[in-house]
């Protein structure tokens, strides 16, 4: 096998077939994390033997002629953020480090785990997914396969990581924020946040970030999350946006758009290089024959504003609770200050205001897609920073070196990232695609176009290393 799986579509037929078995698909797992893990440090738990005993499940089912689905004996990380039945979900915090192991999956687990994935273990999150680095208390920083020492992004960073490593075929993802997108900018994948309700956020428990938060899987190419998500879409009846979707295609054909709008720099100031590398990619789509329409912003006002006062209400009611206990103290300083934005300056009125701002950001991108299907930006604004450090703009660090995919947050809108160039010093940037509501396919046909027009041979740093 090569240092990259093979597609999911081809492992599981493998598998069904027994030409190959879920078992020894564990096991090439297994020596791939074992041979990448002391550089990436992604697992806050990695357990084969329990791998192993499922695995062994599914090659029973098909020894018996049961189809164990469409993902048969794939093996899958799950991010510490979702529950996944018999681990702890510790969400990446030193609170939850001695909770007990979950009983049941959660909506996304269980429909991975119906369509024959084989759970591997748990992947490392920044404290409560609220950063863009995936450096936490319990486990440290990730970090990424280009070059260790740098970031991964977050905060599905590990996620992201393994990967371009070559370690494992697919594991799950989520996006509040970016925690999709901005990972799979720096680790060089495509990276896509379904519209909300489109994968099943449902359960007991609300969700934490609540309509600003999607869930999706981090896999190596467009062609592997159309076929992954054909198992996770779907009405959930626990999900208050669920959409019921009856037509989710096996592929999608790539195609590039006549016309795209392209904004190099909506509101917030981009790295000359980052602005550069996209530039190009821009240009080699005009070559291409798209039409490109640029314009210098995507909406009046600062979103990034008005997502800061939605998420941070929705913080102080995850963890307000823990102020003046032990476990306020436990909690990152970055959490605490939002607790306290949130406590000090904003009201109900001021998160309803955020709302309606919310509602007329969607009209102003709704407008651009009068004139095109697709707009474009970079998906970050600044070059990758070291681990446990903000990304750079300009030679300086900056909290604002993500300022972007927040907006498609705020007004649901399909977005992806795709990889579309490397820095001088190697590290990948990425282009962010966003379509109409509702049109989740026409981003993704448009990523999988994109990832054909800027395919290279690049490996990232831990494949090299014997």
């Amino acid at each position: 096998m090569s240092s990259y799986w093979p597609p999911l579509v081809e492992l599981a037929h493998q598998v069904r077939t027994r030409v190959v078995s879920s078992r020894e698909l564990v096991l090439e797992a297994v020596a791939r994390v074992e041979r990448v893990e002391p550089q990436l440090h992604a697992w806050v738990v990695f357990d084969p033997d329990r791998a192993l005993a499922e695995a062994d499940a599914v090659d029973r089912r098909v020894a018996r002629g049961e189809d164990p689905g469409a993902l048969a004996g794939i093996p899958l990380g799950v991010k510490d953020m979702e529950d996944a039945a018999g681990y702890v979900t510790t969400y990446g915090s030193l609170i939850h480090r001695d909770d007990p192991p979950a009983v049941a999956d959660s909506v996304m687990v269980a429909r991975l785990r119906a369509a024959g994935c084989v759970v591997l273990g748990k992947l490392n999150t920044p404290e409560y997914g609220f950063s863009a680095d995936t450096t936490s208390p319990m486990m440290g920083s990730t970090h990424n396969p280009w070059q260790p020492g740098r970031s991964p992004g977050g905060s599905s960073g590990a996620s992201a990581a393994m990967r371009p490593s070559g370690a494992i075929p697919l594991a799950t993802a989520g996006d509040s924020g970016g925690s999709i997108r901005i990972p799979a900018a720096l680790c060089g994948l495509p990276g896509f946040k379904p519209s909300n309700g489109r994968t099943a956020v449902g359960g007991p428990t609300p969700p934490g970030n609540g309509w600003l938060g999607v869930r999706s899987i981090m896999a190596a190419d467009v062609a592997d999350h159309v076929h992954a998500l054909g198992s996770l879409v779907g009405h959930e009846p626990t999900d208050l946006h669920s959409i019921p979707t009856h037509d989710w295609p096996g592929t999608v054909s790539p195609r590039l758009p006549d016309r795209v709008v392209w904004s190099p720099a909506p509101g917030w100031p981009v790295d000359a290089e980052i602005e550069a590398v996209c530039a190009v990619a821009v240009e080699r789509l005009a070559a291409a024959g798209v039409d490109i329409i640029e314009v210098p912003a995507l909406v009046d006002g600062i979103p990034l504003f008005d997502y800061y006062t939605v998420a941070t209400v929705y913080q102080r009611r995850l963890h307000g609770h823990r102020r003046g206990t032990p476990e306020w103290e436990m909690l990152d300083p970055g959490i605490r200050s939002q607790i306290d934005h949130a406590e000090q300056r904003v009201s109900a009125v001021d998160f309803v205001t955020a709302l309606d701002a919310a509602h007329r950001h969607n009209l102003d991108i709704e407008r651009h897609f009068a004139t095109a299907p697709i707009i474009l930006c970079p998906t970050v604004a600044g070059v990758t920073a070291r681990c446990g450090e903000p990304g750079v703009v300009n030679g300086e660090p900056t909290m604002f070196w993500a300022p972007f995919t927040q907006l498609f947050n705020l007004t649901k809108h399909p977005a992806g990232s795709v990889n579309c160039g490397f820095t001088a010093d190697g590290m990948p940037v990425g282009l962010h695609v966003v379509a109409s509501q509702q049109h989740d396919l026409t981003v993704l046909s448009t990523m999988a176009a994109f990832e054909d027009l800027f395919a290279h041979d690049r490996r990232p740093q831990v494949l090299a290393t014997p």
